[in-house]
């Protein structure tokens, strides 16, 4: 295991924006606040969300589109760069109506209402590809 001991700086609690991109505010956010490395952790509502899964045999990431009102129960995730660019690393639980759930790496989805806990780190986070996974992992 590689590792690497930060110290957080800041914290902030933001409420998301209805109709825009749920993973693409925290990048905007992350960009805006200047963030470099953090985590990040929200809750709330979207009207439709694409996730990704990771096929470890075929080593690529596969769509799943949900084309109706879901519940956000969990959001966790991670802010780095990666190609020079401030990204979320966000994963979801949603809850449909009936109250089934579907997880994943989320791509994207539309804000109906969220609200979000972000913890920065004095450091700077970088992914690269990694050899073995295929992944833009954190370069430590």
């Amino acid at each position: 295991m590689d590792y690497r001991t930060v110290e957080s700086s800041r914290e902030f609690v933001a409420r998301m924006d209805h109709g825009a991109d749920w993973r693409a505010q925290i990048e905007a956010f992350a960009e805006e606040q200047e963030i470099d490395a953090a985590f990040f952790h929200g809750l709330g509502a979207v009207q439709d969300a694409e996730l990704l899964f990771y096929d470890q045999d075929d080593l690529e990431y596969r769509p799943i589109a949900f084309e109706e009102p879901l519940e956000v129960t969990a959001c966790i995730g991670n802010v780095s760069h990666l190609d020079g660019e401030r990204f979320a690393h966000t994963h979801v639980t949603l809850s449909d109506r009936e109250g089934r759930t579907v997880a994943g790496h989320l791509d994207r989805a539309t804000t109906f209402a969220g609200e979000l806990y972000v913890r920065e780190f004095d450091t700077e986070l970088v992914r690269q590809r990694d050899g073995t996974t295929d992944l833009d992992l954190w370069e430590l």
